[in-house]
């Protein structure tokens, strides 16, 4: 896997796919998970021990999709996470990502990550 474009400010992302609600893919194949969001999963579910919205799985990648799909996002790498990097990410009209996900309803705050770095700030 070729490595995100890394500066002082983070990494680009030219996106390329949506995985689900909270992940997606680059062009170079990087895998990013949205620092700090839960979301369902593609079945539904909500894994053990993670926040659950009510929200349907499919919503959730639905709105990443409108907010993401085909955009270069401008990331600030926060962590990894199950080799993804975890994120904070900016589309071309400068909308945080994962702020917009959990303000649209689709998706909630996860509280462990946020306090580590908070997201909506």
């Amino acid at each position: 896997m070729a490595e995100p474009l890394v500066s002082s400010s983070g990494f680009q992302c030219q996106v390329s796919s949506i995985t689900d609600g909270d992940t997606l893919r680059c062009a170079d194949g990087t895998r990013v998970r949205l620092h700090a969001v839960a979301a369902r999963e593609k079945d539904e579910t909500c894994s053990p021990g993670h926040p659950c919205p009510s929200a349907s799985g499919a919503s959730a990648t639905a709105k990443l999709a409108e907010l993401a799909s085909g955009q270069t996002l401008r990331c600030e790498q926060t962590g990894t996470s199950y080799n993804r990097v975890t994120a904070i990410c900016r589309n071309e009209a400068n909308v945080e990502i994962n702020c917009a996900m959990v303000q649209s309803g689709t998706t909630v705050i996860w509280p462990k990550f946020n306090a580590q770095r908070r997201i909506c700030g």
